[in-house]
């Protein structure tokens, strides 16, 4: 009760989103001002998710009225918003979600792509697009404005989106199960002079389970034993067994010689794989490195590139060929005073990383005539260098393009004839039919059999142009015929929670977005992405 009281009402009323994106997070999200295009159940659904944990402003640009159909799938218009402007009723529904957040509405239609210029030039930030026909152009407009589109799309028991943005930096990627950056295959100074602090000999002899060591004591004499250079770790299976029974060495015996149970001794053995990890650069890394952006740095650089090249300045320069030490241990096995106390040497030495690479920083940022002021956005550098990742997507040009499209990838996927690929070429067919008949097929029950025919028809045209050498099923095109372009609710709200998770990647910088193609399968309750 007193911590909750000493929280602001913004902290406790964004408490559970602050845990997963941090202050810094949520600020950026605040100053967000995302645009919606056509406000139908998916479109209100992504706005719903962003709404919520606090988007900073939202336009929805729609000339369209409400209709039946749409009260009748969308939660966030009524039967009093019938005959309205479907963007002014979902904007005041939308806006009673979250008062912090400023909802604007345009009653125009989305095909007027000199407002689409005009708006794409004063968002600060993100902006999110809903699909429709013409998102090739639009998508060719943002594209050439560095704006990232995000297109989505419901149609039956199918969801869609396609993430288009040239390149998309991540400092704080928060990759899952990653291995803990403890340096015992190359301990610095401070931690081998901490760790032989302790009575390694005595370990063997008698310990005090009221000040046990912690895991990483027991690791260190037996790596003194196997050899305290990198290429002298053990590795294989063979090689980490036999320092398994090193380890057991060191556990206690009663007077009768039974070995007692010395818990950290145990999880010493069972943490060999993971805490004996080669300290090392990721490729992935490496290549970010090696990136024309990394080399060329000048006064128009983004942050991230300014921080990666003073990163790579800190491992040729000072860290020995190693990125900054990230200063996080795991929970272990030890009494209080010892843990903290290892805790704290992994801490100073991370600070002193991440104060080296800020020097790195200036002086790169002075170089270039920028000011040193900006050094405060890295002050995460040393705990995520290791996780830097660049997201660049394909534009929808080079997608839809016979010259550049990604034949590749979709006979790959094709393996299955009911794989997520096949409902994508569904999708790029529907497309085909309505700008052959200006309507989707099967809008009008009594055309659903000619318009199975008429689709077929599209289908086979689409994989004739563009090379495909695959085969989609009959069943397919009677159900993307029974759809008639339906948007059910429950695929929506899936689809825009999807898409908001998404969207809130691209504006806090935090987490690794999908690159580039997402497909949802309500049929199967299954998912793919792939690279298009």
């Amino acid at each position: 009760r007193t911590m909750a009281a000493t929280k602001t009402a913004k902290e406790q009323k964004y408490d559970r989103q602050l845990r997963l994106w941090g202050d810094h997070g949520q600020e950026e999200l605040e100053n967000a001002h995302v645009c919606l295009i056509n406000s139908t159940a998916s479109g209100t659904e992504i706005l719903k998710n962003l709404v919520l944990p606090g988007i900073g402003a939202f336009t929805i640009v729609d000339g369209h009225k409400v209709s039946g159909e749409d009260v009748g799938n969308n939660f966030f218009l009524s039967n009093n918003s019938i005959g309205r402007n479907r963007a002014q009723a979902a904007t005041e529904l939308l806006q009673e979600l979250n008062t912090d957040v400023s909802g604007n509405f345009v009653e125009e239609s989305y095909e007027v792509t000199s407002s689409m210029k005009t708006f794409s030039c004063r968002v600060n930030y993100n902006c999110l697009f809903y699909f429709h026909s013409t998102c090739l152009r639009l998508g060719s407009v943002l594209w050439n404005a560095n704006v990232p589109f995000l297109v989505c799309r419901t149609y039956g028991l199918v969801g869609y989106m396609r993430l288009v943005v040239k390149e998309h930096t991540v400092i704080e990627s928060h990759p899952d199960n990653a291995l803990e950056d403890l340096r015992l295959d190359q301990p610095f100074a401070e931690l081998k002079s901490h760790i032989q602090s302790y009575d390694l000999e005595g370990m063997g002899k008698k310990v005090c389970l009221g000040c046990r060591p912690c895991l990483l004591a027991v690791f260190f004499r037996p790596l003194l034993q196997f050899g305290n250079t990198s290429d002298q770790q053990p590795k294989n299976y063979k090689e980490k067994e036999a320092f398994k029974q090193l380890i057991r060495q060191g556990i206690l015996k009663n007077e009768k010689g039974t070995p007692e149970v010395e818990e950290n001794f145990e999880e010493a053995i069972k943490n060999v794989n993971t805490a004996l990890n080669p300290t090392k650069i990721s490729n992935g890394v490496d290549d970010l490195f090696n990136g024309e952006q990394c080399n060329d740095i000048t006064s128009q650089t983004p942050a991230f590139w300014v921080m990666t090249r003073a990163v790579r300045e800190f491992v040729q320069n000072d860290g020995g060929g190693n990125l900054p030490v990230r200063g996080s241990i795991p929970d272990m096995i030890a009494d209080s005073e010892k843990f903290i106390n290892l805790q704290n040497v992994y801490r100073e030495k991370a600070m002193q990383d991440a104060s080296v690479v800020s020097k790195h920083v200036e002086s790169l940022l002075q170089s270039v005539g920028k000011p040193s002021c900006l050094c405060c956005v890295f002050r995460s550098a040393g705990k995520n260098a290791a996780f830097l990742r660049v997201v660049r997507c394909r534009s929808l040009a080079e997608e839809y393009s016979v010259e550049t499209v990604n034949k590749d990838a979709i006979t790959c996927s094709m393996d299955g004839a009911d794989g997520e690929m096949v409902l994508y070429l569904m999708l790029r067919s529907v497309d085909r039919f309505y700008q052959q008949h200006s309507r989707y097929p099967g809008v009008y029950n009594y055309q659903v059999e000619e318009d199975i025919s008429k689709l077929k028809l599209c289908v086979n045209s689409l994989l004739q142009e563009y090379g495909l050498n695959v085969s989609v099923k009959d069943d397919y095109i009677h159900e993307f015929c029974r759809y008639g372009a339906a948007e059910p609710h429950t695929v929506a709200s899936f689809l825009g929670g999807s898409a908001a998770q998404e969207a809130i990647k691209l504006i806090t910088r935090q987490f690794v977005p999908f690159n580039n193609t997402f497909v949802y399968n309500a049929m199967s309750q299954t998912t793919a992405t792939f690279q298009l």
